[in-house]
């Protein structure tokens, strides 16, 4: 879909349909909405007082114009109430219109802008969260069937400050940002909506590849042979009961020559998890082609990234095997060794993910990369303590923790931070190794934090638990159902501060 700025009169503008907006609770319409309401002979005000028109979050009102204006459609979109309005609902309110509107056969819309000027949101933060919300709200994985829908092709973004150069290329400057973010995002969907007999350990590396190519980044990656001269035992033990060979990609991006530190963003990628001879029941077992959602937001950052340009250095690692059941397969019992020396005893092969990120964490503090922030489908126990609408957040740096909280409400992902409690640990001791891969029955998110803490020393690192928000099973605002690609603007988001501060 192009998006584009333009200034003038929403009421003017030649359209499949124009958007405007009502605030909940507002008995006395007023702004873009009212001239709406006055070229429609009052109609939108009518249907307020009715209450056919409420104002909800989430609410999409359509009027046929009948002729009376150059657009077919006013659609009045519901920001909710005005005291919680902010830059994430806009994401969600254009992402509710929008796919109302591609219903009905919309292939070209104009908007006014949603949210600028309430609670200090400027026309540029209102510009951007539309483009991401709109883009994000139309997203339909249909590659293996035909579109049950025409897709909306053009979105006008209407200003009302004509002839002012510097507004216009402000909110355009926003747009571009707002593409980017969205397209990074849709990046990760796609990866994590692939079948994982397509999404393989080596796809994945290919898509590494193409990034690296096009945006010309740094670009390696380890197979088997590599990770065994490296003595990534941990990850190798893993990919052992499958037939797909494993890889260990990383994307570097050098936007700082001047600066010998390196930011590390890694995720999980196990594109799929049977949990091995430890077996997942076969309920939901088709989900588990999402185990590389963390891997695939990690990739998808550095893309973003790299579009934007900030003054920083960022690499991702991304380890990335199947979890299967087979003949070779790892076994509960067994003793392992990872990257940095450390032995690791195997209560359960479904606790994988953790070994895996273990010589991953390990690589990249052996590399200097600092801080590190790993994002991963981890635990189900995250996702029963914090549901579907939080990731967890564990940290061993609140200075760190902290960072990435502000930077997760920006970008409009939510995040609770997780205690790490010391006496915890004692969960995770092994009587045979230094250390087993999984605590006892409670605080499962908790001890498979303190876990991955054993690989990353001293170094400031965040691990965000991604288990409960990585796919949606329902469509709202702009997340749709299927993969959400949750992740990837907090990381970009990071990135860009973190670069303010060098």
């Amino acid at each position: 879909m192009e998006i584009k700025v333009i200034a003038g009169n929403i009421t003017q503008v030649e359209a499949d349909a124009i958007v405007v907006n009502l605030f909940e609770g507002v008995e006395e319409i007023g702004g873009a909405t009212a001239i709406v309401d006055k070229a429609l002979d009052g109609a939108v005000g009518l249907l307020v007082k009715r209450g056919e028109i409420k104002g909800k979050l989430g609410e999409v009102g359509i009027i046929h114009t009948l002729g009376k204006l150059p657009a077919r459609i006013v659609a009045v979109a519901g920001l909710g109430k005005r005291q919680n309005f902010d830059l994430d609902k806009a994401r969600r309110v254009a992402g509710d219109f929008c796919r109302s509107l591609r219903k009905l056969n919309c292939c070209k819309v104009a908007t006014i802008l949603h949210g600028a000027g309430v609670g200090g949101i400027t026309p540029e933060a209102a510009s951007q969260a539309i483009t991401e919300g709109s883009l994000l709200g139309l997203y339909t994985f249909q590659k293996y069937k035909k579109p049950e829908y025409e897709d909306i092709k053009e979105l006008l973004i209407v200003e009302k400050d004509e002839g002012n150069p510097e507004s216009s290329s402000g909110l355009e400057q926003a747009v571009h940002e707002g593409k980017i973010m969205a397209e990074a995002t849709i990046l990760a969907r796609d990866m994590i909506n692939e079948p994982a007999n397509y999404m393989t350990p080596g796809r994945m590396a290919d898509i590494a590849r193409e990034i690296c190519e096009k945006h010309n980044l740094e670009f390696r990656v380890f197979d088997s042979q590599d990770m065994e001269s490296m003595g990534m035992g941990a990850l190798l033990a893993v990919a052992r009961g499958s037939n797909e060979p494993p890889k260990l990609i990383t994307l570097g991006y050098s936007g700082d020559k001047e600066s010998k530190s390196t930011i590390g963003f890694l995720g999980k990628g196990i594109t799929f998890d049977s949990g091995g001879i430890s077996i997942k029941p076969s309920e939901g077992l088709s989900e588990m082609k999402d185990d590389m959602a963390g891997g695939a937001a990690a990739m998808a950052a550095i893309k973003a990234i790299a579009q934007l340009k900030p003054k920083i250095n960022v690499t991702a690692v991304i380890p990335a095997t199947e979890n299967l059941p087979s003949g070779t397969a790892l076994k509960p019992g067994d003793i392992i060794k990872a990257l940095n020396g450390k032995t690791i005893e195997v209560i359960s092969t479904d606790a994988e993910g953790r070994l895996i990120l273990a010589d991953a964490l390990s690589y990249a503090v052996k590399e200097g990369l600092s801080p590190l922030i790993d994002l991963a489908t981890l635990t189900g126990a995250c996702r029963i303590a914090l549901g579907t609408g939080y990731s967890g957040a564990f940290s061993n740096n609140q200075e760190l923790m902290d960072k990435v909280l502000q930077v997760a409400s920006k970008a409009g992902e939510k995040l609770w931070q997780m205690p790490m409690p010391e006496e915890y640990k004692e969960m995770n001791k092994s009587q045979i190794a230094d250390i087993k891969n999984t605590g006892d029955r409670y605080g499962g998110a908790i001890t498979a934090a303190l876990f991955l803490s054993e690989f990353v020393g001293d170094v400031p690192w965040v691990h965000i638990d991604i288990a409960g928000t990585a796919s949606s099973e329902k469509e709202s605002g702009y997340i749709i159902k299927g993969a959400t690609g949750v992740g990837v603007k907090t990381l970009v988001e990071l990135a860009k501060i973190l670069s303010t501060k060098s």
